[in-house]
């Protein structure tokens, strides 16, 4: 059977087909429609479970089509059932991508310590342990984010965008904008790192995110790079649910 995986975000779409465990395609998209689904059902007959996770409000007519034209459809909130524990104090609170991050992870390493990091518009650092427990993490301002502070709530600093080529030492504003606002992401990930280290054994780093990229090249340790993350664990919340039926 294959399983529909839709992740809304507040700026774009990604869909996904699944065949049970594996990733069969995913494609970004502006906005899902529910004419877009049934060409799905149309050309992927198998297809009988879905799963949504969404920021925002979205199509009405959408959500019939999934509610009615699928065998089983979950709507992802902090109610629904997960494979880890999720020891969160606020799971309500609890970003949906970072929690389905997180059980992503955990199905590539099970049984294992893991540091997520969430490169996007904010970066996020979430700890699975090896008793498959979600513990929490922390939030940060992201690479874009930054910059626009810095332009927003000052009367002359430019707006900046990030290069991969940049020095220590700015000598010139520009120069020290983009080598602030990018060692110091650099600093804050790297002591993360090290502050997790110390207090969680064998730790594996996995990252993900679109600037996922620009950090791990610039980062001296062993990082498991996957841009798929938050639809692989979406994945496994709708398969665990399905063995529940």
């Amino acid at each position: 059977m294959i399983n529909l995986v839709i992740d809304i975000g507040n700026s774009r779409t990604k869909i996904a087909l699944f065949n049970q465990h594996d990733l069969m395609f995913n494609v970004p998209i502006d906005r899902l429609t529910a004419g877009h689904v049934l060409k799905l059902k149309e050309d992927y007959p198998q297809l009988n479970k879905v799963i949504l996770s969404s920021v925002k409000p979205y199509d009405d007519e959408l959500k019939r089509v999934l509610t009615e034209e699928f065998d089983q459809f979950i709507e992802l909130d902090h109610l629904t059932e997960l494979p880890i524990e999720n020891l969160y104090e606020t799971p309500d609170t609890l970003g949906k991508d970072r929690l389905a991050a997180a059980v992503g992870a955990n199905e590539l390493f099970p049984d294992q310590n893991l540091l997520i990091i969430d490169a996007g518009t904010a970066i996020t650092y979430d700890l699975v342990s090896e008793k498959n427990q979600f513990i929490g993490g922390n939030i940060s301002p992201g690479l874009e984010m930054r910059f626009k502070a810095l332009n927003h709530f000052t009367g002359k600093l430019p707006l900046v965008n990030y290069s991969d080529d940049f020095e220590p030492v700015g000598r010139n504003t520009i120069d020290a904008i983009r080598a602030g606002v990018q060692n110091g992401i650099l600093f804050e990930i790297a002591q993360t790192i090290d502050l997790f280290n110390r207090n969680y054994q064998n730790l594996h780093i996995i990252m993900t995110g679109g600037d996922s990229y620009f950090f791990d090249k610039k980062l001296n340790y062993s990082i498991f790079v996957h841009f798929n993350l938050t639809l692989i664990g979406l994945n496994r919340i709708l398969e665990h649910n399905a063995k529940k039926k």
